[in-house]
Order: structure tokens, then sequence, then C-alpha cells
């Protein structure tokens, strides 16, 4: 095995939200993660594929519906 495992906190720096947020990804099944002790960790592809899966359609983006902060 040569994946790359990632903590919950690195997962999290990367796509720029909370812990938590990773937390609740992985919890709700939409990110596949491993367990390591008291620990999860995401493998490198894993979080890729999951990224792949969030794509969205230029066309079909409603730019009423995006929230400016």
């Amino acid at each position: 095995m040569n994946a790359q495992l990632l903590t919950a906190g690195e997962v999290a720096d990367l796509l720029r939200v909370s812990t938590m947020t990773v937390y609740r990804l992985i919890r709700g099944g939409e990110l596949p993660a491993v367990r390591v002790g008291r620990s999860y960790r995401v493998r490198s592809q894993d979080l890729d594929s999951y990224l792949e899966a969030q794509l969205v359609d230029p066309s079909s983006v409603d730019l009423a519906d995006v929230d400016e902060a």
C-alpha cells in the first residue's frame, strides 16, 4: 500500500473548511476514511475522488443562490 494518509486537520486545511466539517463528511459517508486508533485518516486518492464528484456544471449554477461573504 503506497497511499498518502491525511489527517482530518490536513484535509480541512486543503479544503479551507473546519475540521468539524471534515468529520461530518466522514461520519455522513461522503468522504471515505480509515480509522487508526482513535483518529481518522483520509487517503489522498479518496479526497481526489470526493472532489471530482463535487464538480458542478457551470451552466447549472444559479448565481442568485450564491451567498456573498
